[in-house]
């Protein structure tokens, strides 16, 4: 392989040094300037000082319900790529729908699951 298969992946590494450079550097200069003081200090909650405990704990739910979305968010990842490269594994007589059809059926099995178990109920 030469050199140039590999420009694209350094045009975007490039890229992604400069652009992250960039952002620091204007958030450096052009971010506030305070004195270390107390209010500096602590955590910025909508410009009110934080009253009472500032790391109050949170519901199961909300870790629960991140944990779905990132599950059902990779289907969709998997998914996508698989829609576009599906005539080029029929053209190859690959046989690609038995392996996503249980990839599927798995996922609506442990969707039915979460549904049954009550998992998708905030009312709880």
């Amino acid at each position: 392989m030469t050199s140039a298969a590999y420009l694209p992946f350094l045009i975007q590494a490039i890229l992604a040094v400069v652009i992250g450079a960039v952002i620091i550097g204007a958030s450096h200069l052009l971010g506030q300037r305070a004195k270390h003081t107390k209010i500096k200090d602590s955590a910025y909650e909508c410009g009110v000082p934080a009253e009472g405990l500032v790391h109050t704990r949170f519901s199961v739910k909300f870790y629960l319900t991140a944990l779905l979305f990132v599950l059902f968010d990779l289907e969709v990842v998997i998914l996508i790529p698989w829609c576009f490269i599906y005539r080029d594994f029929l053209a190859n007589h690959i046989p690609i729908l038995g392996p996503i059809l249980f990839f599927l059926g798995v996922l609506v099995l442990g969707l039915y699951y979460e549904v049954k178990k009550g998992a998708l109920e905030w009312e709880k």
